[in-house]
């Protein structure tokens, strides 16, 4: 190919944009209103009512998406989804539930969210109540195999004999399983006890697949002898848990049994089906009826009252096959029943899995109730009697942890009372407990077990109590504790609030132990930031700091201090008067282990994120925030995660986002400056400042409507400066490049010119330190595109730049060119010849008259030229060069792997010359005619493209200067668009 010397297309661009505007209709409606019709209905001479019929004035709305729409038609106004997700519920809700599930319409009518279930509390007992001591189990469940036949022979030769041969046959088996072949299992560990009694459940369920009902009840008698056994009295709540949870599986396995045998037949119906979820006795058969007290013959055989007592409780579900009165009976019939038991601990645990069981399948009888309470208060004076003395002088365990275990029985007791009970019901156990049994242990309970509101009408009753009720063991603290609990979630009556917290902090104040007196702060720290003010918040800091200072107590709490500070956070949302309590920041600095004293950092500042809605200045604020940043900036080391490094930086970049002077614009500059200075080693922080320092320079000249006095123009000129000094310090290239690119335009936009300039050159010579390789998401990309994609922004933005007088013509294009021929681009890439035709368009726009576009109050090349001849020619001898470097390297793209990428640069170049050259100069007609040819020849072309460019050819031809598209069109072989 011969050389191209290249000529601009002159034109128009305020022609050209109104030729190409479409015109503007007015819109009668918005596009993203919903449809609406009306409904119209008038009655005709029949009586009835016409059809729907659409109409602008819109009273319903029809949703495409509803059950009325289109689809909800077609579907019957159920979609599948739905139907299935009906269907899982239904089979979900047929299932066999055990006692811990709501199974029946009167649980789920009875009981709400409020109330705790027992699976919620099971796992904290495990885990609070262990022990080191060595443990014992007495079982005989591992018979022989000779025992095992012997029982299974008899139990098939009893059922030829006669009624009584069975009963009398089936107690022989009971006592010869509880006599016989028992073996005692000494020091185990509590590790091996807990696996022991997993054992005996799996033992029970295998029984029971196998058809040794006999077998399987044993085990369940044998485990609930070991409840009489409090040689380990430490380790009892959590042996309670565990052997009830297999108790709940006899139970549900005789439930599921019964009913499985429960068929019966429907009115009108010969086939026999299974009981539904709801049945009623009538509807259970005989046999059924039979086998159910058999069951509960065999339990009452049961020679020993706490194994009697805890088997049958276990199958009280299974009472709703015989009669609908049978559970009240029952369930009065055994609370009279634990009276027979004589140590006070094993009695209440008693009372708690009776209560469980009769919430559990009648939570609407509640007669049995009342009565376990009044015994708990009658015998709980055994406490202080010899037996239990003597007990625990030889476990060696003192008073108060002995109380502490009667904690869950008693809570879950109350908790089943206190459920959906009227107040007058707590005004007469507080009666009753204050006359019988004034113990701190008690009251503690009630506190837990009532709801809220009716614990805080009586805060001032509750401390008078609190204050009288004796110790014996149970510590007071606790009581307060969990009265600061329930105030924090109600509130006493307004006018007892100051005396409440005066009455509480005195006895708290005096608390000597660091543990007993932050868990005590912690808990009434809500109370006092939802009802106090600063002084008051304040002093209560004051005396944490006081107690927890003294040998660095506050090393071992700072989870309790943590929440302390988080409910300050909660409540206080005026961070002014935050911290302008004298004693918050010595509090903060309390938490001196750095990854703690990090996370309350971060708590800080993420709730100024979330509550501060307007912009500071206040001073106190500032500071304050400064030093909290800056902690969390200092945590930052070469160790730190990416994500925790991004994090810290969009919680200061936060905070600085939300600092403002106002019209003050000195004062903004000054603290972005401190600022810089403290949050140095943070990229995000870092580009977060120069672009508030460029959006405050744009604040200025919005101010001034850019005409700069002196003052202003030196104060943008020091935002400029303030830019180009901290750009280096960032870390990432990119980052670098495209701020001096967006610094630049700034300067330029405020008219300081050699800001501008110098912003330039330095993203210029950047360009050669841009790594071939750029993370992305988490993976690595080539940075070739974000360069190509920069450098068109950068020359975009050259168009309107003016020459320096000192320099030569468009020197930073000429230095930009000279930067990418040396450029080491990557093997097989396009790029420089891309970014070099992008170059051309904004050439050939730099030879118009006038620009298609300017920065206000800047005078571009177009004024500063006026066309000179000299800066044409200039300008049309780097197009020719860089024509010149485009052919030459589409000469080399000649091998079929390359063909492509050669169609693909050679309609790039044939639109770029069409749209900006002057295509009536014979010698670019012929280029155009080649590239064309060129980019059919080896038929690797988007015809689709390829038609798209022909049609615009035929537009550009039909305009009234379109006589060289026209010779252009008739030079272009027509069969190779189709």
């Amino acid at each position: 190919m011969a050389d191209y010397e290249w000529y601009p297309r002159k034109r128009n661009y305020e022609r050209e944009r109104d030729a190409e505007r479409l015109p503007s209709v007015p819109a009668s409606s918005h596009p993203l209103k919903a449809i609406t019709v009306s409904e119209i209905k008038h009655a005709d001479k029949k009586g009835s009512a016409s059809k729907k019929t659409p109409s602008k004035g819109s009273s319903i709305v029809s949703d495409p998406l509803s059950e009325m729409g289109p689809l909800g038609a077609t579907l019957d106004g159920l979609d599948p989804l739905s139907a299935m997700a009906a269907e899982a519920n239904r089979t979900s809700k047929s299932r066999g539930l055990s006692f811990g599930e709501s199974g029946t319409k009167g649980r789920a009518d009875s009981l709400d969210d409020s109330f705790e279930p027992w699976s919620a509390k099971r796992a904290d007992i495990l885990s609070k109540y262990t022990t080191s001591e060595k443990l014992s189990i007495t079982t005989s469940f591992l018979s022989s195999a000779d025992k095992e036949h012997v029982v299974i022979k008899s139990q098939s030769h009893a059922t030829t004999g006669t009624m009584s041969d069975k009963v009398k046959n089936r107690l022989e088996q009971l006592d010869d399983f509880e006599e016989g072949s028992v073996q005692e299992m000494l020091n185990l560990s509590q590790q091996e006890y807990v696996s022991r009694i997993e054992d005996l459940n799996q033992a029970l369920i295998a029984a029971w697949e196998q058809d040794q009902r006999v077998k399987a009840l044993k085990i369940a008698i044998q485990c609930s002898k070991l409840l009489a056994d409090v040689n380990v009295i430490q380790f009892y709540p959590s042996k309670f848990v565990l052997i009830t949870d297999i108790l709940d599986t006899f139970g549900k396995l005789v439930y599921n049994r019964l009913r499985d045998k429960a068929q019966y037949f429907p009115p009108g119906s010969g086939v026999a089906i299974k009981l539904p979820e709801n049945f009623t006795p009538d509807q259970v058969p005989d046999s059924a009826k039979e086998t159910c007290r058999n069951w509960f013959f065999k339990i009452a055989s049961i020679r020993e009252l706490i194994p009697r007592f805890y088997v049958e409780a276990a199958i009280m579900k299974c009472y709703s096959f015989l009669n609908t009165g049978e559970y009240a009976d029952a369930l009065r019939r055994l609370s009279q029943m634990i009276s027979g038991m004589g140590d006070p601990l094993v009695s209440l645990y008693a009372k708690c899995f009776l209560s469980r069981v009769g919430i559990a399948v009648a939570p609407s009888i509640r007669d049995h109730l009342l009565p376990m309470f009044d015994g708990f208060l009658a015998t709980y004076p055994q406490v202080q009697g010899d037996s239990v003395q003597n007990i625990l002088a030889i476990q060696k365990l003192e008073m108060p942890r002995y109380l502490t275990l009667f904690s869950p029985g008693l809570d879950w007791l109350l908790q089943c009372i206190a459920h959906k009970a009227s107040d007058k019901t707590l005004t007469d156990i507080l009666e009753k407990s204050r006359k019988q049994c004034n113990s701190a242990l008690l009251l503690n309970s009630l506190i837990s077990a009532f709801k809220p509101q009716y614990i805080a009408a009586r805060a001032t009753k509750f401390i008078e109590m609190i204050k009288e009720c004796e110790e014996t063991g149970f510590p007071k603290h606790l009581l307060f504790l969990t009265l600061g609990t329930c105030l924090a979630i109600a509130d006493p009556p307004e006018e007892q609030k100051l005396s409440v917290l005066n009455e509480v902090w005195k006895p708290i104040m005096k608390l000597k132990t660091p543990a007993d007196y932050i868990a005590c702060a912690e808990s009434w720290m809500e109370f006092i930031v939802k009802h106090f003010g600063k002084r008051e918040i304040n002093t209560i800091l004051n005396d944490i700091i006081k107690h927890m200072t003294p040998d660095r107590a506050f090393e071992d709490f700072y989870p309790q201090l943590q929440s302390v500070l988080a409910k300050i956070l909660v409540h206080i949302h005026d961070f002014s008067l935050l911290f302008s309590l004298e004693k918050f920041l010595p509090f903060i600095d309390m938490f001196q282990k750095e990854s703690v004293r990090v996370d309350v950092c971060k708590n800080i500042t993420e709730a100024f994120a979330k509550f501060q809605e307007t912009d500071t200045k206040d001073p106190v604020i500032i500071n304050a925030m400064m030093f909290i940043c800056k902690t969390m900036h200092d945590s930052v080391n070469a160790l730190t995660l990416d994500d925790e490094k991004k994090s810290i930086s969009n919680m200061i970049s936060n905070f600085v986002r939300k600092i403002s002077f106002g019209r003050d614009f000195e004062q903004q500059l000054s603290f972005y400056v401190e600022a810089r200075s403290s949050f140095t080693n943070l990229d995000i922080v870092l580009v977060q400042l120069i672009q508030s320092v460029n959006n405050l320079s744009i604040q200025t000249r919005r101010v001034v409507n850019g005409n700069h006095s002196r003052k202003t123009g030196n104060f943008v000129r020091a935002c400029a400066a303030y830019c180009f000094i901290t750009i280096p310090s960032l870390q990432s290239v990119f980052s670098q490049l495209q701020l001096y690119l967006l610094c630049g335009q700034v300067a330029l936009l405020n008219q300081c010119y050699s800001q501008g300039d110098a912003f330039f050159k330095a993203s210029v010579s950047l360009i050669p330190e841009v790594p071939r390789v750029m993370e992305m998401e988490g993976k690595h990309r080539s940075s070739e595109p974000f360069l190509v994609d920069f450098i068109s922004n950068f020359v975009s933005t050259l168009l309107v730049v003016p020459d320096n007088p000192d320099s030569s013509v468009l020197y930073l294009l000429r230095g930009l060119l000279n930067i990418l021929q040396n450029y080491t681009w990557e093997p097989n890439s396009d790029a420089k010849v891309v970014v070099y035709t992008r170059v051309l368009a904004m050439l050939s726009a730099s030879c118009q008259e006038t620009f298609p576009y300017h920065i206000d109050k800047v005078d571009s090349n177009d004024s500063l030229y006026a066309s000179d001849p000299k800066y044409l020619n200039e300008v049309r001898g780097i197009c020719s060069t860089l024509v010149e470097e485009i052919l030459a390297h589409l000469k080399t793209l000649t091998t079929p792997e390359t063909q492509k990428r050669q169609t693909q640069l050679a309609l790039e170049l044939f639109n770029t010359v069409v749209n900006h050259g002057d295509i009536g100069r014979q010698n670019l007609q012929n280029l155009v005619v080649n590239l064309w040819n060129l980019v059919h020849r080896s038929n690797q072309a988007d015809h689709k493209q390829t038609r798209m460019v022909y049609a615009s050819l035929k537009m550009k031809a039909s305009a009234p200067d379109g006589r060289a598209f026209q010779d252009l069109l008739s030079k272009l072989p027509l069969e190779n668009t189709n």
